[in-house]
């Protein structure tokens, strides 16, 4: 969602927060703003509507010195996003308390009401700007200090969200509390900082404090420090983490886009986390904590993701159902929450997240921990929400993803359901050593085959400019094709703004055919071995009725007959090609948006990580 930084110190904060907020512009880019502040002068607010580079602008013109100040980047959940009334940061009517806000205030029309009875005015449609008013109302009203304040605030204020405040009777000081929100501090040798994610601080500081819900602090040139929401100080209590992620690997580099950087860094972000599980030649998760007894107990699986992460999920289903013989349901976790089915007992949940920070997926994780069902998170981030909060934690090695389409994440995501799927499955007698050391031998050629098919660049460059023009787009296909279809179609509408839709092929016959013309294009991914000739079947039936078939398969196969364009990668043990025929979908989508003059890292009303319900 929103991004915010912080910062108190000895240097000029307005670089530092500027490069903050270029760190974070991918959790939103409706609009941004500063509020920055030299010892006890006045504060002075700088905001602009539409992408960051506009603040930049803006900043420019004024006369800067400041050696403190907070940030924030917007992805409008509450206010139209182009009224610059509506950016933050936002401010008390006296302007003696400001702050900005990452998460939602689902209450905020109550409090704004209440607020209102004591002459309180507003200018904006947020809800931010009604939390802010009441840190100040109680701020005032109780004459006390911050740490009280914000926790009164904490208490009556339902929602999530983490916040950065300054307060005018308080110079050099930051302050922050949290609930459900990321959002972490960091001390570094000219001065203390505060982001809601790492890449915005990791040129000052690779050693961070994870602040937990129900705890606010303070931020000064020269220490952090922590408070209960009883205002007792647990300052030593919290834990220094360090960050294992180098600041370059957040770059840009030499590419135009952050998307094609981490397309192409698939092939080692793959290989780095085969590594971390294969050890000696079979799979090792005695590290996480699951070893081979664990696992033979479990005799259900649930798994538990949104987007991207749940059609990893779904594809972890055809896995698990393949070689396993246990019973496994996929559900998506915004969902999950209100629903009331009954879970077996010896069972394990799996939840999917690339930032660890999901709100729903979080939120279906308590639910099961409440219910007594084990709990294993699949996560990028070290030390996030939903890693701390689960039994088991099996970490992907992707580094850091910026761009809002993820790539190699999912990517990463994909290894870590097969190796739990073979796990499970030898643990259980379900799979002989031999075939399972073959597969293993298998998933290891991946990072290799990845980097051949990325090599096809012009190929997937020149189709791009065929589908750039087109209103609708179908993905098909069977088994584990039509879960990879569901991924593909994702990226497609998420980048390209383009009309997608993914249909299990066998449901063509049962409505989706109704839409096919000339001119629909329709992309059939067809690599499983025994649904083959129903898959080409299925293809036949679009072409009869002038849709344009674009095939795509393994390289032992043959679809110039059946399709008009194909897509050839290599071959594989059939229950791994996500893994492959995934990468020239990601292409495709990134190379039709930019043909359509799109900006791929920074889709239209999308956000990296989903921090609210």
């Amino acid at each position: 969602m929103c991004g915010i930084v912080g910062y108190v110190g000895e240097d000029n904060a307005t670089p530092i927060l500027l490069h903050g907020l270029q760190k974070l512009e991918y959790r939103g880019y409706d609009s941004a703003g500063i509020a920055i502040r030299f010892n006890g002068e006045d504060v002075k607010i700088v905001k602009a509507v539409g992408k960051l580079n506009n603040l930049i602008q803006k900043v420019k013109e004024i006369d800067d010195k400041s050696n403190y100040g907070i940030g924030h980047t917007r992805w409008s959940t509450h206010g139209r996003a182009d009224n610059i009334n509506n950016s933050h940061p936002h401010h008390s009517d006296d302007n003696e308390v400001i702050g900005v806000h990452n998460g939602i205030l689902e209450n905020y029309q109550e409090l704004k009401e209440k607020l209102k009875t004591f002459g309180y005015g507003f200018y904006s449609e947020t809800d931010t700007e009604v939390l802010i008013k009441l840190v100040d109302y109680y701020y005032k009203k109780f004459k006390i200090g911050p740490v009280d304040a914000i926790n009164k605030t904490m208490v009556r204020a339902r929602g999530s969200y983490a916040i950065a405040l300054m307060f005018k009777d308080y110079p050099n000081q930051v302050w922050f509390a949290k609930k459900g929100s990321p959002l972490i501090v960091a001390k570094g040798k000219d001065g203390c900082y505060l982001a809601s994610d790492v890449p915005a601080i990791l040129r000052y500081s690779n050693k961070v404090y994870y602040v937990d819900d129900y705890e606010c602090g303070c931020i000064t040139k020269d220490e952090v420090k922590f408070y209960d929401l009883n205002g007792l100080d647990i300052t030593s209590k919290k834990q220094l983490k360090n960050i294992e992620w180098k600041e370059s690997a957040a770059d840009k580099g030499i590419y135009e886009h952050y998307m094609i950087k981490e397309i192409e860094e698939q092939p080692t972000a793959i290989k780095e986390t085969i590594d971390a599980y294969v050890k000696n030649g079979e799979i090792n998760f005695e590290q996480i904590g699951l070893t081979n007894e664990t696992l033979k107990d479990f005799n259900a699986l649930y798994i538990f993701g949104c987007g991207s992460a749940y059609h990893a999920g779904l594809v972890g289903q055809y896995i698990f159902e393949n070689i396993t013989g246990i019973n496994v349901r996929v559900d998506l976790s915004s969902e999950f929450k209100y629903r009331h089915y009954r879970l077996r007992e010896n069972s394990l949940a799996i939840f999917i997240s690339q930032s660890g920070e999901t709100k729903d997926t979080h939120e279906a994780l308590l639910k099961c921990k409440s219910l007594g069902v084990k709990t294993l998170a699949i996560t990028n981030v070290k030390d996030s929400t939903i890693a701390r909060d689960a039994d088991y934690v099996a970490y992907t090695y992707a580094g850091p993803e910026i761009a809002v389409a993820t790539t190699k994440a999912y990517s990463c995501q994909l290894i870590v359901m097969y190796f739990i799927a073979l796990a499970v499955s030898l643990s259980k007698n379900e799979i002989d050593k031999d075939k399972y050391l073959e597969c293993i031998k298998e998933i290891e050629t991946i990072p290799n085959k990845v980097a051949k098919i990325i090599e096809n660049k012009p190929q997937l460059q020149h189709l791009a400019t065929r589908f750039s023009n087109k209103r609708d787009v179908f993905f098909i296909g069977r088994g584990v094709d039509y879960a990879l279809c569901m991924e593909g179609s994702l990226k497609f509408k998420e980048i390209t703004y383009i009309h997608s839709e993914a249909y299990a092929a066998g449901e063509l016959k049962h409505g989706p055919i109704s839409l096919i013309q000339e001119g629909v294009a329709v992309v059939a991914v067809a690599t499983q071995p025994d649904l083959l000739e129903k898959s080409i079947s299925n293809m036949v039936e679009v072409k009869s009725r002038e849709g344009s078939v674009v095939a795509l398969t393994t390289e032992d196969n043959e679809m110039e007959k059946s399709s008009k364009y194909q897509i050839y990668v290599p071959s594989i043990y059939y229950l791994f090609t996500p893994s492959l025929t995934i990468i020239p979908l990601q292409m495709l989508a990134y190379y039709t948006s930019l043909d359509k003059g799109i900006d791929p890292d920074k889709p239209k009303n999308l956000a990296k990580s989903v921090t609210v319900e």
